[in-house]
C-alpha cells in the first residue's frame, strides 16, 4: 500500500497513457473518483467507470486514443503531497502552461478546475496539474 495514494493513481494514468493502454484500473477511493470525474469532463479521458463490490471495487479510466497530432493527454503532475501541502487563494491559482492545461482544486465545495475556482470565488488545496 502507498502512503499517497493520489499519485499512484496519476502515476498509473501516466504510464498507461505512454504504453499507450486504452483502459487502466485502480483501486477506488471517493477522491480518485472526483479526479477521473474532473478528468472526463476536461476532455483528458474518454470515461470511467465504478466496478467490483464494495471491499475490492475497481476504478476503470478510460484514455483517450492517439491521433495524429498527439495523445489527448500530455503530462500528470501531482502537486500538494502529503509531506507538503500547498494551498492556493483565490487570488492565487496557478495557470498551467499559460492556460493550456488545468490545475485540479480541492476546494469547500468538492474537485474542481482551476478556473471554476476562480470563478466560484474558491480557493483551497492544489492537487495537481493536468496538461
Amino acid at each position: 500500500m502507498t502512503s499517497d495514494s493520489i499519485a499512484d493513481m496519476l502515476t498509473r494514468i501516466r504510464n498507461a497513457n505512454q504504453a499507450h493502454h486504452r483502459t487502466v484500473e485502480i483501486p477506488v477511493s471517493k477522491m480518485k473518483v472526483e479526479i477521473a470525474r474532473v478528468l472526463t469532463e476536461e476532455g483528458f479521458v474518454d470515461g470511467y467507470e465504478v466496478s467490483g463490490e464494495a471491499p475490492m471495487q475497481l476504478l476503470t479510466v478510460t484514455l483517450k486514443p492517439g491521433s495524429p497530432r498527439g495523445r489527448a493527454l500530455s503530462g500528470l503532475r501531482r502537486i500538494s503531497r502529503p509531506g507538503l501541502r500547498v494551498y492556493a487563494r483565490k487570488s492565487e491559482i496557478p495557470r498551467v502552461l499559460g492556460g493550456l492545461g488545468v490545475a485540479i482544486i480541492s476546494t469547500s465545495r468538492g474537485l474542481m478546475t482551476g478556473r471554476a475556482a476562480q470563478r466560484a470565488g474558491l480557493g483551497g488545496e492544489v492537487v495537481a496539474f493536468v496538461w
